[in-house]
């Protein structure tokens, strides 16, 4: 078991994750149990990939993500520590990861000693909630309808899992986070929610996010990559931002492990690429 953090190059920063990079051996009782003795967000399994997934031999991989509860579909900051962790041993350059979710490539470069990696969303897309998940995501919360931006319409996004989209209206909103785990977590369940993804805007391209997820038995995740892509599908299908736009995400510095995550939209491309940096913790 390696430990690497993603979005952030030192390892007080950003969010630790698991990754193990041979994998081969381990059923999913062993990787559940892996990560719930780590205790992070999520822990990374790497095997190998399925027949007929193209990619550079050597290169491309099955990759699994489990949370100290359960194993979630995709998971943006442990793919990005995988990535980085095995630039470490094999160098930068191109990854694919085929993902319960789809595949995943991923670009790993290198400046002033630093990598970086980039990862491509599978496609995603958003849908309405109904008034009273909305009512309920909101009880559980602890947060009038009033503190919410009004700008920032609350949807679903998806981009390999599915996230709550809520849009504070202040910073402060957003730094007061005491919520009912039990509730939120049951509604999460029921509507198959990976995190519900916080948001307020500082900036035209400038966003602080924060990311509850009780279903992974964590009470925050401290950089989300997963919910970065979806969130910027959602900015990007509502019109929020435009077609071409590159958005810095700031996540963590509530916690304590300050992170920046780069989302990046092209015209004519409706998957999302997430980038940032990452680092060996231990």
């Amino acid at each position: 078991m390696l430990r690497y953090t993603a979005f952030s190059s030192t390892p007080d920063g950003g969010n630790p994750a698991g990754v193990v990079l041979d994998a081969n051996t381990l059923d999913d009782s062993d990787m559940l149990a892996i990560a719930a003795d780590l205790g992070y967000s999520e822990s990374a399994f790497l095997t190998a990939p399925p027949e007929g997934l193209g990619g550079q031999e050597g290169r491309t991989y099955t990759i699994r993500y489990f949370s100290p509860k359960a194993e979630v579909p995709f998971c943006g900051h442990a793919t990005v520590a995988t990535a980085i962790a095995l630039a470490d041993r094999i160098g930068p350059g191109e990854l694919v990861f085929a993902t319960r979710a789809g595949t995943v490539p991923v670009e790993v470069t290198e400046e002033d000693g630093k990598l970086r990696a980039t990862l491509t969303s599978v496609e995603p897309h958003i849908e309405e909630i109904a008034d009273a998940d909305l009512t309920e995501a909101l009880a559980a919360l602890g947060w009038p309808a009033t503190d919410l931006d009004s700008d920032f319409p609350p949807h679903i996004a998806f981009a390999g899992a599915r996230h709550l989209v809520l849009a504070a209206a202040t910073r402060a909103r957003l730094a007061d986070l005491a919520y009912d785990f039990a509730r939120l977590e049951a509604l999460m369940h029921r509507l198959d929610l990976t995190t519900v993804q916080l948001v307020w805007r500082e900036s035209a391209t400038v966003f602080h996010v924060r990311d509850p997820f009780p279903v992974g038995g964590v009470v925050e995740d401290p950089a989300t990559g997963a919910a970065a892509a979806a969130f910027g599908a959602y900015a990007r299908d509502l019109g929020l931002v435009p077609e071409d736009a590159v958005l810095t995400l700031h996540q963590g510095a509530d916690l304590g492990r300050p992170g920046e995550l780069t989302v990046t939209l092209r015209a004519g491309d409706t998957r999302v690429r997430v980038s940032g940096a990452g680092t060996r913790i231990s």
